[in-house]
C-alpha cells in the first residue's frame, strides 16, 4: 500500500506545479498595449469658417496712394511748368545768338570796358538808379494790372523819396533800412504770364537777346511806358537806351563770359536760363515780386 501511495503522491505533486506555473509562450510574448481612449469634440454651436480673400493682383507700376487709400492719377505738366520751352525756330535762333555773342565781344564790352576807365564806379551806380527811377511807369503801371496794390504802393513811394531825396533819383534812399520800399520788377510781359499767357515758342531778337512772343508783346507794351521813348528827335531817346545799356554792361562785365564758360552749348544754357528766369518773375496771384539782384545776361 506505501509502495503504490508514493507514486500517486509524486504525480499529484507534479499536477500540482504544473498548474502554477508561467506559460513559456505566454511569457515571451510583448506586452499588450493599452486601449486608446478616443476623444469626442462636441460643438453646442456651428462654426462659420471666412472665406479665402481673394489674390490682389500686383502691379509693377508705383502710383501715389492719398489718405483715403484712393489712386492718384498725376496731372499732365506743361512743358513751362517744368522750365521747359519750344524751339522750332533753332537755325534763325543760333544764327542771332552768334551775332548777339560777336556784337558784345567785339563792341559792347570793349566799348563798357573803356567807359569803365574812364567813369568811377560810384558815378555809374548813380548813373543806374537814375534809369531805374526813370523807368518808374513801367513798374507801377504793371502793378496796378496785376492787382498788385501794395506793390503799386512801394513803387510810388520808392519814386517819390527818390525824386525828392534822392536828387532827381541818382541816389537810392527808398532802399535803406529806415525806409525799406523794395523795387517791384514788373514788366507787361509778366503782367500777360499772370492772366494765363504762355511763353509761346523762344526767339532770340538781334541786339534785344532772347524773348518769346509774350514777352516781345511785352516790350512793346512797356516802350509805350519809358519817358525815354518820347524824346525828341528820336535819336535823343535811342541815344539814351544805348547809354543805359552800356552803363549797365559796365557794372556786369563777367557774368555772360562766366556761364558761356560752364556751359557745353551756350545757346542752350542760354535759352534754359531765360525760361527758369521769365518763369520765376511771373506772379499768377499778382503777390509782391522784388526785384532780383542778379538779371539774365542778354546775349
Amino acid at each position: 500500500m506505501k509502495a503504490f501511495s508514493f507514486p500517486v503522491l509524486l504525480f499529484v505533486f507534479f499536477a500540482a506545479g504544473c498548474a502554477h506555473s508561467p506559460d513559456p509562450i505566454a511569457s515571451l510574448a510583448p506586452p499588450a498595449a493599452p486601449p486608446q481612449v478616443q476623444r469626442v469634440l462636441v460643438v453646442s454651436d456651428s462654426v462659420q469658417i471666412p472665406p479665402t480673400p481673394p489674390e490682389i493682383p500686383v502691379t509693377s507700376e508705383t502710383k501715389n496712394v492719398d489718405d483715403y487709400g484712393d489712386i492718384e492719377v498725376p496731372e499732365k505738366v506743361s512743358e513751362e511748368a517744368q522750365g521747359e520751352i519750344a524751339d522750332p525756330l533753332e537755325p534763325f535762333n543760333r544764327a542771332m545768338y552768334h551775332f548777339n555773342d560777336k556784337l558784345y565781344f567785339w563792341v559792347l564790352k570793349p566799348v563798357a570796358q573803356g567807359y569803365e576807365k574812364v567813369v568811377p564806379e560810384a558815378a555809374r551806380v548813380s548813373v543806374s538808379n537814375f534809369f531805374t527811377n526813370l523807368a518808374f511807369p513801367i513798374r507801377f503801371v504793371n502793378c496796378l494790372l496785376q492787382a498788385n496794390f501794395k506793390g503799386a504802393a512801394a513803387e510810388l513811394g520808392r519814386f517819390t523819396v527818390n525824386t525828392l531825396w534822392g536828387v532827381g533819383g541818382f541816389l537810392d534812399p527808398a532802399s535803406s533800412e529806415d525806409i525799406n520800399l523794395s523795387k517791384q520788377d514788373e514788366d507787361f510781359g509778366q503782367t500777360l504770364g499772370a492772366y494765363g499767357l504762355g511763353h509761346g515758342f523762344f526767339i532770340v531778337w538781334p541786339l534785344l537777346g532772347p524773348s518769346s512772343p509774350r514777352d516781345t508783346v511785352g516790350l512793346v507794351g512797356d516802350a509805350f511806358l519809358t519817358p525815354s521813348t518820347y524824346f525828341s528827335p528820336w535819336y535823343a531817346g535811342a541815344g539814351t537806351r544805348v547809354y543805359d545799356r552800356v552803363n549797365d554792361t559796365s557794372l556786369k562785365i563777367g557774368d555772360y563770359e562766366s556761364l558761356k564758360e560752364a556751359a557745353i552749348d551756350p545757346y542752350v544754357a542760354i535759352r534754359d536760363a531765360y525760361v527758369q528766369y521769365r518763369l520765376k518773375k511771373v506772379n499768377r496771384k499778382g503777390g509782391n515780386t522784388p526785384a532780383e539782384d542778379s538779371e539774365l545776361p542778354r546775349k
